[in-house]
């Protein structure tokens, strides 16, 4: 399986897996609360849920547009950064499946050329390789790091990794429904977690593609690659980053038929352009398999009202 957004690892749902798994994580110790992503509380109600947007995949399942009922919940004001998965990691000595397994997919453009080079490319979406050694620690494979990039999303994450580190933290992952009236601002059924303008008024504000995918990136937004999570202005919840930067991971199985056992995604990512998918856009969706990982995958927590925090 592959998609145009995020590839996916092959062998179907659940993939090749290594047979050591890490046990779940003990959660974080009142010490750790410091290296805690930040929550936003938000008061639930009815909102508008879906998109009829003339621009989706009708294979997406977008629609049709229904009032869903969403209970008080809080929601991390951005996406988990290197540095609040770094202390995970160091706390817990978790191992996530792109370690385990030795490799990840990474954009064939951020490869220098020998790497570049030996990487199998994913039939179809071509500008995706799979890189030995792509992690979390190392985004583009062997050589690279996370130098001037703690305040930027983890990537490289499965979707046990992010449930992992958001049991860690005493929370879980959004559902679905949590993932886009947050993402929504308060607005009622706006294109965008911001408005209907892409731009308004010139002003960028997410992290996605200008120029021609994907062979010319020209970087307006000022970035290529990811972003530090408040690069860009936050919606009305005060949140950053639901529309591109990373893919984020939810707590929902995708129900589509035909892909059994995928999991769902929101947001876009710094990768998505208008000549292909407009999945940046605050009703689209996409899935994928639960253990694979991209340079362009990440996540965020959330925590319900009455549960811990």
């Amino acid at each position: 399986m592959s998609s145009c957004c995020s590839p996916g690892r092959p062998g179907g749902p659940g993939g090749p897996r290594d047979a050591a798994t890490p046990l779940p994580p003990t959660p974080a110790s009142a010490g750790a609360a410091s290296a805690l992503p930040a929550l936003v509380d938000l008061p639930g109600g009815t909102f508008a849920m879906g998109s009829e947007d003339p621009e989706a995949n009708p294979l997406d399942l977008e629609g049709p547009v229904r009032p869903v009922e969403v209970a008080p919940f809080a929601i991390g004001r951005t996406s988990v950064t290197n540095d609040e998965y770094a202390a995970f990691v160091d706390a817990t000595g978790w191992v996530t499946e792109s370690e385990r397994l030795g490799w990840s997919f990474v954009f064939a453009g951020f490869l220098p050329g020998p790497l570049r080079k030996v990487s199998p490319r994913v039939p179809g979406t071509p500008w995706w390789c799979g890189v030995d050694g792509a992690t979390w620690r190392s985004p583009e494979g062997p050589g690279s790091d996370l130098a001037g990039r703690g305040d930027h999303p983890v990537v490289h994450v499965s979707f046990q990794d992010a449930t992992a580190y958001a049991a860690w933290a005493g929370a879980r992952l959004p559902t679905e429904a949590e993932w886009e009236y947050a993402a929504r601002g308060g607005l009622e059924q706006a294109r965008y977690p911001w408005g209907d303008e892409l731009t308004p008024g010139g002003e960028h504000r997410c992290n996605i593609w200008q120029g021609t995918f994907p062979t010319r990136n020209t970087a307006d937004d000022g970035w290529r690659g990811t972003s530090p999570v408040t690069a860009f202005a936050p919606n009305g919840h005060g949140l950053h980053d639901m529309a591109g930067n990373v893919w984020e991971w939810v707590d929902e199985v995708w129900d589509r038929p035909g892909a059994p056992g995928q999991q769902v995604m929101r947001g876009g990512s710094y990768l998505c352009h208008a000549s292909y998918c407009t999945r940046y856009r605050v009703g689209a969706r996409t899935s994928n398999t639960p253990d694979s990982a991209s340079g362009n995958q990440g996540f965020r927590i959330a925590a319900s009202a009455t549960g811990p925090r």
